[in-house]
């Protein structure tokens, strides 16, 4: 798995923390940079161990699953994409929680990390160099949710259902491209 899909996946999977971060960019009177940076960093954080973990469990079980790891790939991926869909057209008008409580921002970073929990599986059933997968993934969070942070301190809520139908469309297409590429439909 190259650079770009990587880069394309943490896009992705960023897309939760990158709406959280715009509904707590909402939530400012003015532009907190050391609250945008702990949010950032928390969202980043979880979003790189989460698929490291993920990575670490599914090794466990490669042998008996390299078999169908293209299709679980396939099937994890569409499935979390999907949901991400669903949710951009389903989700009813959410209020945006104000104030800065670190615990809540814990379990938001971890609720939005659940679903790279998942891509980390499906990393230990490709060729994907872990350390510098969870790197990116975590990085590339880290700096959207920074930007959500500021994008919804700057321009409101109008961003929140877009960013996850986006990070959804961008998760089932590579999912896609996984299950093609094994089956010997791309180069």
């Amino acid at each position: 798995m190259g650079f770009l899909e990587l880069f394309l996946i943490g896009v992705g999977l960023s897309m939760d923390a990158f709406a959280v971060s715009v509904c707590r960019g909402l939530s400012m009177e003015r532009m907190r940079w050391r609250q945008g940076g702990i949010i950032a960093l928390l969202f980043g954080g979880f979003q790189a161990a989460m698929p490291l973990a993920g990575w670490a469990l599914g090794r466990q079980f490669e042998r008996y699953i390299v078999s169908v790891d293209h299709w679980i790939a396939f099937g994890l991926l569409g499935y979390i994409g999907g949901k991400m869909i669903w949710d951009a057209f389903h989700e009813g008008a959410d209020t945006c929680p104000a104030g800065f409580d670190l615990k809540e921002l814990l379990m938001l970073a971890v609720a939005t990390s659940i679903d790279a929990l998942a891509v980390g599986v499906t990393f230990a059933f490709l060729q994907v160099s872990i350390l510098p997968a969870v790197g990116l993934i975590g990085c590339t969070t880290f700096v959207l949710s920074l930007a959500g942070v500021w994008i919804g301190h700057r321009f409101g809520s109008r961003l929140k259902s877009r960013a996850t139908l986006a990070g959804g469309v961008i998760l089932c297409l590579i999912g896609l491209k996984i299950l093609l590429e094994h089956l010997g439909y791309l180069g």
